[in-house]
C-alpha cells in the first residue's frame, strides 16, 4: 500500500478503514473477474497534484487555460491505446465502462432506435440494453441470447432478431460470458442490417492486448473498455474506433467525442488519464504477454480441477479469465447468495451471478463468477490454483445444508440464522486462517520483479 502517514495524521476514521481494507486484500483471495490489483506506479498517478486540474474539452481544445501539460499526458494515452489495440481513435475520457457506452448510443442512434445486446440473465452487461437501465429505457431494445445447455450465444435466434428488428446497434461483449467473443460471426450478422457493431471488451482488454483472446479491431465499428480489470489500470474507460468503423461514418470519431463532452460529462479525471497511460505503458511490455496468458491458464486449470471436485460449469469450463459455477445441484435455484457468503466468510472473494436459463432472480441467483486475474497479478500460478480448488470444495460443503425458501417471506429470517451459524461455524474459521496464512505469502502485485 502507498504510504498514507498525511492521511493518518489528517483523518484517523478514514485511514484506519482503509488499513482495514488493505489487510483484507492482502490477506485474501480476491477472485471477482472483474477485479484487480494496480502498481504502485497507477496508485501514484491517480493520488498526484493532476486532480487539481479542470480540463473541459480536447488536447489543444480547452475551455480552461492552464492545460498545455495535461494536453501532452492525455495525447500519450491516446496515442499508446491506439498502437496496443490497432485502433484509428480513442477517448480516454470516459469515467467508468457505463457512461462509456452510453456515449456510443448517442453517437450512433437517435431515442427510440432498435438496440440489441445480449440478455443480462443470460451473461449480458446492463448497459446493452437492459430494461432498467437509460440503454433500455430510451431506446428499442431487443436482447439476445446464449443456448441453455452450452451457455454459448444462439446465433439462429440472433439472425432472425436481427433480419426482424433490423438494430441501429449492436452489441459483441458480456460481463459473464466463459468463451472467447464470436466479433467475426457478430461482424457477419451486423453486416446483415447494416448495424453498426459495438464490442465491448471491458473484461477481456488486457487478454486482447497480450494475444490470448481474439481482437475485435477487424471486425467491431466501435470498440469499448473499462480500464480496471485485465488491463490492470486505474477505474476509467476508454472508447476506439476501428479503420472499418470509420469507413462506415468518417465523422464517428468526432461524435464520439461529442457525445462525451459536452453530451455526458463536463471535464475529465486528469489524475485517472495519466494512470491509463501507465497502465497502457506496462501493458505494452514483454511480461505483460505472459501475464495475460497465465491468467487464462490459471482459469483453465481451476475449471479442471472443480469438475474433478464434482462442481457443475457452464460450459464445461472456460477460454477466457473466468468460471460460472452453476449452484443449482448443490443448493437448488437461488444457491448463488449461499456461495458467495460463506466464500467470503473464509477469505475468498466472489460475486453471485444468473446463469443461462436462470431458475430464480438477478437478486437471488443461481451461480457464482470466478476469475483469475487479481491472483494472477499476485503471481499465482497452476499450482496455486489446484489448492484453491480444494478449497472451495471444503467452503461449499459447510454451507451445503442451506437452500434459499420459496416462500419470499420466509427469506429474511433464514438468510439472517444462515449468516450467524456461518459464522459460528468452526471449520470455516479454520479454513480462514490457512487462507489467510497462504494469501499473505504472495505480494499484492508481483508483476514489477
Amino acid at each position: 500500500m502507498v504510504n498514507i502517514k498525511n492521511l493518518s495524521k489528517t483523518d484517523k476514521e478514514i485511514s484506519y478503514w482503509l488499513k482495514k481494507e488493505a489487510v483484507r486484500q492482502k490477506e485474501g483471495l480476491e477472485m471477482i473477474p472483474s477485479e484487480n490489483y494496480v502498481s504502485d506506479a497507477v496508485l501514484e498517478a491517480m493520488g498526484s497534484i493532476l486532480t487539481n486540474k479542470y480540463s473541459e474539452g480536447y488536447p489543444k481544445k480547452r475551455y480552461y487555460g492552464g492545460n498545455e501539460f495535461i494536453d501532452e499526458i492525455e495525447i500519450i494515452a491516446q496515442e499508446r491505446a491506439k498502437k496496443l489495440f490497432g485502433v484509428e481513435y480513442v477517448n480516454v475520457q470516459p469515467y467508468s465502462g457505463s457512461p462509456a457506452n452510453l456515449a456510443v448510443y448517442l453517437a450512433t442512434c437517435n431515442p427510440g432506435d432498435t438496440v440489441m445486446g445480449l440478455d443480462l440473465t443470460h451473461g449480458g452487461h446492463l448497459t446493452h440494453g437492459w430494461k432498467v437501465s437509460a440503454t433500455g429505457i430510451f431506446y428499442n431494445s431487443i436482447q439476445y441470447h446464449v443456448e441453455s445447455k452450452s451457455g454459448k450465444i444462439d446465433f439462429d435466434e440472433l439472425k432472425r432478431l436481427v433480419k426482424e428488428h433490423k438494430p441501429k446497434l449492436i452489441w459483441v461483449g458480456a460481463t459473464a460470458y466463459v468463451y472467447e467473443f464470436p466479433f467475426k460471426e457478430l461482424s457477419e450478422i451486423a453486416n446483415i442490417s447494416g448495424s453498426f457493431l459495438a464490442a465491448d471488451i471491458a473484461h477481456v482488454a488486457g487478454l486482447v492486448i497480450a494475444g490470448a483472446h481474439l481482437s475485435p479491431a477487424k471486425y467491431a465499428h466501435i470498440i469499448t473498455t473499462t480500464t480496471h480489470k485485465t488491463l490492470r489500470g486505474p477505474r476509467g474507460a476508454m472508447i476506439m474506433v476501428t479503420k472499418k468503423g470509420l469507413s462506415k461514418d468518417s465523422e464517428l470519431g468526432e461524435k464520439i467525442d461529442r457525445a462525451i463532452f459536452p453530451g455526458l460529462q463536463g471535464g475529465p479525471h486528469d489524475h485517472t488519464t495519466a494512470a491509463i497511460a501507465v497502465a497502457l505503458k506496462e501493458a505494452s511490455k514483454a511480461n505483460f504477454k505472459k501475464y495475460g496468458k497465465q491468467i487464462v491458464k490459471n482459469a483453465k486449470v481451476l475449471a479442471t480441477e472443480l469438475i474433478k471436485r464434482g462442481f457443475k460449469l457452464v460450459g464445461n469450463g472456460t477460454e477466457n479469465h473466468m468460471n460460472l459455477i452453476d449452484l443449482v445441484p448443490v443448493f437448488g435455484p437461488g444457491g448463488g447468495f449461499f456461495a458467495q457468503y460463506v466464500l467470503d466468510t473464509a477469505g475468498i472473494t466472489v460475486n453471485k451471478n444468473t446463469i443461462p436459463g436462470e431458475p430464480m432472480s438477478p437478486f437471488y441467483p443461481s451461480g457464482i463468477r470466478i476469475g483469475t486475474p487479481a491472483l494472477t497479478t499476485r503471481g499465482m500460478k497452476e499450482k496455486e490454483m489446484k489448492k484453491i480448488a480444494v478449497w472451495y470444495e471444503k467452503i461449499i460443503n459447510v454451507a451445503k445444508v442451506y437452500s434459499l425458501p420459496k416462500e419470499k417471506e420466509k427469506r429474511k429470517e433464514y438468510l439472517d440464522n444462515f449468516k450467524k451459524e456461518i459464522h459460528k461455524n468452526k471449520k470455516l474459521l479454520e479454513i480462514k486462517h490457512e487462507i489467510n496464512k497462504f494469501a499473505s505469502k504472495y505480494p499484492i502485485f508481483a508483476w514489477d520483479r
